[in-house]
Order: C-alpha cells, then sequence, then structure tokens
C-alpha cells in the first residue's frame, strides 16, 4: 500500500472494529469500543454530536479508560473526561525487504500457555497497553530465556484486508543490546508479507532508538497521531 491507498491508518480503530475485528467490538452504530479484556481502544464514526454521545455512552457504560488513536486530540465527549495524551509516529514498511534474513532457530511461535509470561513483559517494559485476554488476539513471537521469555513481538490491529500491525515489541532489560527485537521484527514482518499483508507500526514520538531500529528495518515514517485517554468525568 501507498500514496491515498493506506488512508485507512488514519482511523484504523475504527476500521479494525467495523472490518477484521467486528467480533471483538462492543457497541452499535455511531460509537465502538474493543472488549475491554482485550484492549483499551475505541472510535466514534466522527465527531458530531450523536457520534459524539455515542462515544460517551460506552465510555460510561463499559468503564475503565477508553484510548483513541488517531491523526489528532480527540474532544471529550458528554460525561468524560480527557486524562492524557500521547504522542505517536505511526510508520509503514510498503516496499520490498531491504535484505532477505536467516530464519533465528530461537523464535517460537507463543501461544495461551505462555499468557503469563507474555503479561510479565509487557506490564514491566510498556510496549503498549495489554490486557487480561490480549494475547488471544495479539499473534505472538518470542525468544525464550528457560521458562520466560528474553523478548517477543507480534501482530495486533488489523484495520483491513492487507494491513497489520506490528505490536508488543519488548525485551526484558538484561536482554537488551542483543539484536533479538529487530530479528524478531523481521520474523513478524516475513509472515505479514507471506500473507499478504503490508506491516506498519506505532513508537512513542519522543523514543529516538526505537525509531531509528524500525527505519533500519524497512520503515517510513507515515504520519504523526496521537492517543487521547478518555474516562468517566
Amino acid at each position: 500500500m501507498n500514496g491515498s491507498s493506506d488512508t485507512v491508518l488514519d482511523r484504523q480503530v475504527w476500521n479494525m472494529l467495523n472490518g477484521r475485528l467486528t467480533h471483538l467490538a462492543l457497541g452499535v452504530g455511531d460509537a465502538l469500543r474493543l472488549d475491554a479484556r482485550y484492549g483499551p481502544f475505541a472510535a466514534a464514526r466522527d465527531q458530531s454530536e450523536a457520534a459524539q454521545a455515542a462515544l460517551g455512552r460506552i465510555v460510561l457504560e463499559y468503564g475503565g479508560e477508553a484510548w483513541l488513536v488517531e491523526p489528532g486530540e480527540w474532544p471529550a465527549p458528554p460525561g468524560t473526561k480527557v486524562v492524557r495524551t500521547m504522542h505517536l509516529l505511526q510508520m509503514i514498511a510498503d516496499d520490498p525487504p531491504i535484505s532477505a534474513t536467516v530464519a533465528d532457530p530461537r523464535i517460537v511461535e507463543l501461544d495461551k500457555g505462555d499468557a503469563a509470561a507474555m503479561a510479565a513483559i509487557a506490564h514491566a517494559t510498556e510496549p503498549g497497553p495489554w490486557r487480561e485476554l490480549t494475547h488471544c488476539y495479539t499473534r505472538c513471537s518470542g525468544i525464550r530465556n528457560g521458562s520466560g521469555l528474553a523478548a517477543m513481538a507480534g501482530q495486533r490491529m488489523l484495520p483491513a484486508p492487507g494491513l497489520a500491525e506490528v505490536s508488543a515489541v519488548c525485551t526484558w532489560p538484561e536482554f537488551r543490546g542483543q539484536g533479538m527485537a529487530s530479528r524478531l521484527i523481521q520474523h513478524i514482518m516475513a509472515r505479514m508479507r507471506n500473507e499478504g499483508e503490508t506491516p506498519y507500526l506505532h513508537s512513542y514520538a519522543a523514543n529516538e532508538g526505537a525509531i531509528a531500529l524500525y527505519r533500519s528495518l524497512g520503515f517510513r515514517p507515515r504520519r504523526s497521531m496521537v492517543v487521547t485517554v478518555l474516562t468517566a468525568a
């Protein structure tokens, strides 16, 4: 995907909850949110009065935080408040791979038996939101350290056919600097491309080290994004 064809990524949460991940969506019509056990993401059709009212209702009805990932900060609908915002850089790898990589025999596919280890590394390193059932829709691969994980990376949002998000990239501090994240991302990208998906991802905008790594793996900046976190007022 390139040019204007990837503008679906401007509204990735709205598109995934109305498309490939609709089976995980709560709400109807003008506003939807992911089942909170899987993650905090939510979206409204637009900023019209009706859509904002619907968004406010699902924030209040289901409780907790609602994360909106949009090109700009989203205004708080009635009954809610913005508790924080986070700036992201959205990147996409829509050109052929820079170079072929040799498969890493240390990489394993993770499943529900790894749920506790996946949650532990995600909560400790905070690559993004991780909830009780996030592992059920995030296809992760990892490099083990005995019975635990040294590093992992996976696939999360599926906003449209042919687009898949690289996510949950994290390494325990004592294993950083060994190239594990790079090998895992390359593994995830290769799998996505084999399945006809174009990889994209997000980095916190101030994380220059991560952005440099993603550039080296073939990602280019696409646009700035903002996470607006809402709760009940």
